[in-house]
């Protein structure tokens, strides 16, 4: 598929993202067997064999008492469609993770870009470390996606004339803004994928409550409930202890 750029390549919004769990191997019985090998040796693989909720009471325990280490012998591997913000965030969560995202340098951009719904809210009250958003007036939203929209079409405009004129994809791109749409893959392990949770998203039963950016938020719930089908009673204890990484 060619990198030229598409005389009708015009701007497309979204206010979602997207997460896909493309790989994995991750199963409560991996918290178990390495857990076990402390005591059980090479028997601890018998693991493997039985059933973990006759040893949920094992995982209970290590994520109260703050084991850590048995929560990292497992592998997630998401797709993760956002706003190149959302990927800046990410990027402040290095322990446990690995990172590959598309590149402008060897491709063209497309101008897919972030404009939120009415759902997001819009105003600020307080002061930092001790404040709230609320609910924006139908002006402020109507304000938000005109001058969103316009900026991001002036931009990708802006973008498409420097590479017709031949300019590199890597000095071209210098003037798109954040709220172009990127994608990566994201790999972790539950113990990593913990502890971005307790930080990203706010939750009723977090011993330590968390103010994340909306956007990263709606990734994080969406990994959240791929790691919970997978891994029920080690999301089960996460959520029974405060939801904090142990």
């Amino acid at each position: 598929m060619s990198d030229a750029p598409a005389a009708d390549n015009k701007p497309s919004f979204r206010s979602d993202v997207t997460v896909e769990l493309v790989k994995h191997s991750a199963a409560d019985t991996d918290v178990l067997w390495a857990a076990r090998v402390s005591t059980a040796g090479e028997q601890s693989l018998d693991e493997l064999q039985k059933d973990p909720e006759r040893s949920k009471g094992l995982i209970n325990y290590l994520m109260r008492d703050r084991h850590g280490s048995p929560f990292e012998h497992n592998s997630m591997t998401f797709f993760v469609s956002a706003p190149i913000f959302v990927f800046r965030e990410f990027m402040r969560h290095r322990v446990g993770w690995s990172y590959n995202e598309e590149s402008g340098r060897y491709r063209q951009l497309q101008p897919v870009f972030y404009v939120p719904d009415t759902s997001r809210r819009l105003v600020q009250e307080g002061r930092p470390g001790k404040y709230r958003f609320v609910e924006g007036t139908q002006e402020q939203h109507e304000l938000v996606g005109r001058t969103m929209e316009n900026s991001y079409a002036q931009a990708y405009e802006a973008y498409e004339e420097m590479l017709e004129a031949g300019v590199a994809r890597e000095v071209a791109r210098a003037v798109l803004p954040v709220g172009l749409y990127s994608s990566m893959y994201a790999t972790c392990n539950a113990r990593s994928l913990m502890h971005f949770l307790g930080l990203r998203t706010q939750h009723e039963q977090a011993a330590v409550p968390s103010f994340p950016q909306r956007e990263i938020e709606m990734v994080a719930e969406k990994m959240e409930a791929e790691w919970a089908k997978l891994m029920p009673l080690t999301y089960a204890a996460f959520n029974a202890n405060g939801r904090v990484a142990p």
